[in-house]
């Protein structure tokens, strides 16, 4: 465990996740402040800070420290500002943005490596997000099914979240690219990546944006990936956020998965987030 002397890190599973104190992300923080940031999130690959009063360009600015700004491509709906993205939930709502179990924008050439979500309102219960270790979903992996994932890779789209087929926008209060220009993104990616930062080997498939694995039809695909799908979120590699007001979760994007659960259904939950660009591995 990495020692800290600028933030406090407070462990909340044992798989992943760890809350931090003694900072304002608003502030003008020092090198060494981020960098302890930084540690506690490849250390725990998500963290997160309570009580927080983030201004849009706060929001930037903080996000700036760790990378330059993904600008998402499905949710450019002609707004000013290209580079925040709201998920809002209203009452009336029958599905929400990110309630499978996924990695986010696992489509693109160079995925995001992390984002950084803010409550803006939440309800009185529910509505938390789930978080889960993709490194220990591949080390509690057979050694058999190691050898015999390593050197594969997967085929990635953003067909089922985005586009007029898609029919996600007849169903939710945040909306995406639907227009007849749009055209579905696609990209390959190795089904276990070895971590940039880390050196660690992890998962890199989730059931949003995989469709099959390279060089395999779909139907060859299923079983091999359905099984790895019900592995990757077992309990014991999971952790659960209740959000407040204030809060922000930010997480690693390349070695863990999350899903926005959906069991409020007459509340508004409404977010604000950035993503941070990544690197090709």
């Amino acid at each position: 465990m990495t020692d800290y002397n600028r933030i406090s890190v407070e462990q909340v599973s044992g798989a992943l996740g760890a809350e931090i104190g003694g900072v304002n992300v608003a502030d003008e923080l020092d090198e060494e402040t981020i960098g302890e940031i930084r540690r506690a999130l490849l250390e725990h690959l998500v963290i997160f800070f309570r009580d927080q009063e983030l201004s849009v360009d706060r929001h930037k600015a903080f996000t700036r420290r760790f990378g330059e700004i993904f600008i998402h491509p499905n949710f450019q709906l002609g707004q000013d500002d290209k580079e925040m993205v709201y998920l809002l939930r209203q009452p009336g709502d029958t599905s929400v943005a990110g309630e499978k179990w996924h990695a986010d924008t696992t489509m693109m050439e160079t995925p995001p490596m992390g984002a950084i979500l803010y409550a803006l309102e939440v309800p009185a219960y529910g509505g938390d997000t789930i978080f889960a270790n993709q490194y220990l979903a591949y080390e509690t992996l057979s050694e058999g099914m190691k050898d015999m994932l390593d050197g594969l890779n997967a085929v990635h789209s953003d067909i089922r979240v985005a586009g007029p087929q898609s029919d996600v926008n007849s169903k939710r209060t945040s909306k995406v690219r639907d227009d007849a220009n749009w055209r579905p993104t696609v990209h390959t990616h190795a089904i276990v990546k070895v971590h940039p930062e880390t050196g660690r080997k992890h998962l890199f498939i989730n059931p949003v944006y995989t469709m099959h694995i390279d060089g395999m039809t779909e139907a060859e695909s299923a079983p091999i990936l359905e099984f790895l799908y019900a592995h990757q979120r077992r309990p014991e590699f999971t952790c659960r956020f209740a959000w407040k007001q204030g809060s922000i979760a930010f997480w690693d994007n390349r070695c863990s998965m999350h899903l926005a659960v959906h069991d409020n259904h007459d509340s508004v939950r409404h977010m604000q987030r950035t993503q941070i660009a990544g690197s090709r591995n």
